[in-house]
């Protein structure tokens, strides 16, 4: 690996990239993140007994102070068992609506780096969804829930471990760590101005995702992420042996590439 590292920054300022799932590598405009919304406010009502008007609210406050509503619940309390509230809140969502996407998977195929799912939703959802996609042999690596919270199922109590998930900085360093990645070569896309923010105080190079401008802690936007190629050329820089870095496909050929190359070639 540090072999492969080093031969890919010698040509690219990148050698692993971290790609955030949900909403960053499939549009929202699936329905899938509003599916889940509704799920976990059925979860709300019909396993911890809130009432209804209230669990849409109760739920983004959640979100807003602990990062998930199964985070919150835990840390006030609630013995919610973590595989029980992914298969309700991950169980009903309809997979079906995500299509495989040819384009994402040329693209992903032509990146020569590491690349790595991180995201907050449990192994099996991800599963599923890079499945739909057609794009899970493009990673080799999947840092999930379970990757950051592996001794939930030990607990004696809600609030023994703190559920850990982004933007938390512990995640994100987790993160690193499982994937012994060095910060300040990797790029981290995400949908979330938080995470990205976490991201960057931690040292990593940031692509926020779903947005034309940047903020203050992204180093690059984007409002979709097959525009990776046009927005970040570097990812595809190769080595020169004067000062000066060559790219060493054009553009239209990489465009090329990634609209007429069979899927599975």
């Amino acid at each position: 690996m540090d072999s492969f590292c080093k031969s890919v920054r010698d040509s690219s300022p990148f050698d692993s990239i971290i790609f955030d799932l949900d909403d960053t590598l499939y549009s929202s405009k699936t329905g899938i993140g509003e599916a889940t919304k509704r799920n976990i406010d059925d979860f709300l009502v019909e396993k911890c007994g809130f009432p209804k008007p209230k669990a849409s609210t109760l739920r983004s406050e959640l979100f807003k102070t602990y990062g998930s509503s199964l985070a919150g619940l835990r840390a006030l309390g609630y013995d919610i068992d973590a595989d029980d509230y992914h298969s309700f809140v991950h169980g009903r969502l309809p997979y079906d609506v995500i299509r495989p996407d040819p384009q994402l998977r040329n693209l992903l195929r032509s990146i020569n780096q590491r690349k790595i799912i991180f995201t907050n939703s449990d192994e099996n959802h991800a599963m599923k969804v890079l499945d739909r996609i057609g794009i899970k042999d493009c990673f080799e690596q999947i840092i999930c829930f379970e990757t950051m919270n592996p001794n939930l199922s030990k607990s004696s109590r809600p609030d023994e471990f703190p559920v850990i998930l982004k933007p938390s900085l512990d995640a994100i360093n987790i993160a690193i760590d499982v994937a012994e990645v060095d910060p300040r070569h990797t790029l981290f896309l995400d949908d979330n101005v938080r995470n990205i923010a976490a991201g960057k105080a931690v040292g990593l190079r940031t692509v926020l995702v779903g947005k034309s401008v940047k903020t203050k802690e992204a180093d690059y936007a984007l409002e979709d992420v097959h525009n990776m190629v046009q927005a970040i050329p570097e990812i595809w820089i190769s080595g020169a042996k004067d000062e000066q870095r060559k790219i060493s496909r054009t553009r239209s050929e990489i465009d090329s590439a990634l609209t007429t190359a069979p899927v599975g070639a």
